[in-house]
C-alpha cells in the first residue's frame, strides 16, 4: 500500500460524513429511535420482528422446528424488519430492543408481554419454554452452551469482519481481508474437527447450538452467503459440510430459512408469515 492511500486517525474521532459501503445510510454513533412507528400485532401468542439475514434464520428455524415437534403453542407472526430501509429504527421496534438489531420477538403469553432481543437469547428462551432442543444431561447441556456461545461471540468476525470488508466496503482493503479471512478459515477448522467427533455439534443430538451455527457457518459453505465459496475453499472442511447438508435438508430448516427473507429466488421467499398456509400460498410484502 503506497504511503499517500493510508489513513492516519485523527486524535478525536467526529462524525461527519457516511462510512461509504451498502449499509451506510444506516450506520450511526447513537442509539435511540429515529421515528416513530409502532410495530404491528398479529393472532398469534409470538410475535417476530426480524429479516432472514443469518441472524434472523435462527429464529425463523426455530419456531418452525418447534411446530414440526407438534407444539401448537408456538404458533407466530413473522413481521418484515427491512434494515436497509432503517425500520429497526422505528420507536416501536427500538422499545422491543434498544440495540436495534434483528432478530427481535415478543410473547404475548405472558403478562405483561415479555420482549427477547439477541438471537442467542431467542433461541434459549424459546428452547427453555418448550423443553427442546436444549439436552436435559449436564454435560450434554453445557456442551450445547459452549457451541451456542462459540457462535455468538465468533460470527462477528464472519459478518462485520469477512462478510464486510469481503462483500460490503465500498474498497477493498487487503490487510483487512486477509486478516478475516484467516479468522474465518480457522473458525472452519474449529467446528471440521469437533464435527469429526460427532454427528451434531453438542452430541448425537440436534439442539440449538446446531440451529445457531448453521445460520452463519452452514449456509457459508453450502455457498450461501457473501458469494465467498470458492474464495475460502469450503469443500476443505468435509466435517462441515457433512453437518451442514444434513441440516439444510430438515423440512423445517427449509421453512425456517424462508421467513422474512426478500432476496434469492421467489420461490425462497416469505417476506411476512401469519399461518403456516403462507408457505404454499406466499404473503407479499408492500411498504407503504
Amino acid at each position: 500500500m503506497s504511503q499517500e492511500n493510508e489513513y492516519t486517525p485523527p486524535k478525536v474521532w467526529t462524525w461527519e460524513k457516511e462510512s461509504g459501503g451498502k449499509f451506510a445510510s444506516t450506520n450511526r454513533p447513537v442509539a435511540g429511535p429515529t421515528h416513530d412507528k409502532e410495530l404491528p400485532v398479529g393472532k398469534h401468542p409470538f410475535q417476530l420482528y426480524s429479516l432472514a439475514t443469518p441472524n434472523g434464520v435462527k429464529a425463523g428455524v426455530m419456531f418452525e422446528e418447534l411446530l414440526a415437534l407438534g407444539h401448537k403453542d408456538a404458533e407466530y407472526d413473522a413481521w418484515l424488519i427491512d434494515i436497509g430501509e432503517g425500520d429497526q429504527f422505528g420507536s416501536g421496534f427500538v422499545e422491543v430492543n434498544p440495540n436495534s438489531k434483528i432478530p427481535a420477538l415478543m410473547d404475548h403469553t405472558t403478562t405483561p408481554p415479555t420482549r427477547v432481543f439477541e438471537s442467542g437469547s431467542i433461541l434459549l428462551y424459546l428452547a427453555e419454554k418448550f423443553g427442546v432442543f436444549l439436552p436435559r444431561d449436564h454435560a450434554t447441556r453445557t456442551e450445547t452452551m459452549n457451541w451456542l456461545f462459540w457462535q455468538m461471540g465468533s460470527a462477528p468476525y464472519l459478518g462485520g469482519g469477512f462478510g464486510h470488508f469481503y462483500s460490503y466496503a465500498p474498497v477493498n482493503i487487503e490487510y483487512a481481508i486477509d486478516r478475516y479471512t484467516m479468522e474465518v478459515k480457522r473458525q472452519l477448522d474449529v467446528l471440521d474437527r469437533r464435527l469429526a467427533e460427532t454427528r451434531y455439534l453438542a452430541g448425537d443430538e440436534y439442539s440449538i447450538a446446531d440451529i445457531a451455527n448453521w445460520s452463519w457457518y452452514g449456509q457459508l459453505v453450502l455457498g450461501e452467503a457473501y458469494d465467498a465459496a470458492e474464495f475460502l475453499q469450503v469443500q476443505e472442511y468435509e466435517n462441515v459440510q457433512r453437518w451442514a447438508k444434513e441440516i439444510a435438508g430438515r423440512p423445517a430448516v427449509k421453512r425456517g430459512r424462508m421467513v422474512n427473507r426478500t432476496s434469492g429466488e421467489p420461490e425462497t421467499q416469505l417476506h411476512e408469515r401469519h399461518d403456516a398456509s403462507d408457505f404454499e400460498h406466499k404473503t407479499q410484502y408492500k411498504r407503504g
